[in-house]
């Protein structure tokens, strides 16, 4: 946790989606794999992980990168966006632990919130859409809506003004070093909730606290609003 840390009220919350509201990166890496299995390629989960929180340009870099100038990046990557939509359709997506309840707490403290995500804008309709979960933020900022991804500041900053919210009083929720990066550089309060990538250092000294899942928001929304003690968190 940061030195400098408060717990302000929390008048909005950005979420990102892959991986913090949704189970999406579990598969997002199955469907990598069998995408480049698909074209010849044997993907290392190494390097499949190395792909998650970024946007899709950095994505394509580091293909280029690691299988060189030769690597059929357009066909990859519309082999993996359609691979994924059946994993989806086929009922493999799950809502992370505390999302509805998350979610439902928002709606009886009447606090704005939207998401802001490194996937484009057709695979996060489809996702939120999946689940259920649509119609149950205020903005949604892809990455076709900025003009740089994270770990640019430029998404939350976006997601922010959406909300017509102050960063300053605005809590973000990732689960990723790179979106973490872009929350803390946007200005607004940063939860890290770590998925596949584990904490380190770096991401705890920039996180405000660091939780094992989103339950623990809601008891940290009765820290900042309403001046309650802060329960005890083993992590």
């Amino acid at each position: 946790m940061r030195a400098d840390a408060r717990d302000k009220p929390v008048r909005a919350v950005v979420f990102d989606m892959d991986g913090l509201l949704l189970d999406s990166e579990r598969l997002a890496v199955e469907s990598l794999g069998r995408s480049g299995a698909e074209l010849g390629y044997a993907l290392p989960e190494s390097f499949c992980h190395s792909l998650i929180g970024m946007p899709a340009d950095t994505c394509r870099e580091l293909a280029v990168a690691a299988f060189g100038p030769d690597f059929p990046l357009d066909e990859f990557f519309r082999t993996h966006e359609t691979t994924i939509a059946r994993l989806v359709d086929a009922g493999r997506l799950a809502v992370k632990p505390g999302v509805a309840e998350l979610l439902d707490e928002l709606d009886r403290r009447r606090v704005p919130r939207a998401i802001a995500t490194s996937s484009n804008r057709a695979r996060t309709q489809h996702h939120l859409r999946a689940v259920g979960l649509l119609g149950r933020f205020d903005a949604i900022v892809t990455r076709q809506d900025v003009r740089q991804g994270k770990p640019h500041p430029e998404p939350y900053l976006t997601a922010t003004a959406a909300l017509g919210a102050e960063p300053e009083f605005t809590l973000a929720c990732e689960d990723s070093p790179n979106g973490l990066r872009a929350a803390h550089a946007a200005g607004l309060r940063c939860l890290l909730i770590p998925d596949l990538v584990p904490a380190t250092a770096e991401t705890r000294e920039l996180a405000h606290r660091v939780y094992p899942d989103l339950r623990h928001v809601i008891d940290y929304l009765a820290v900042a609003n309403d001046a309650v003690p802060h329960p005890p968190v083993l992590w």
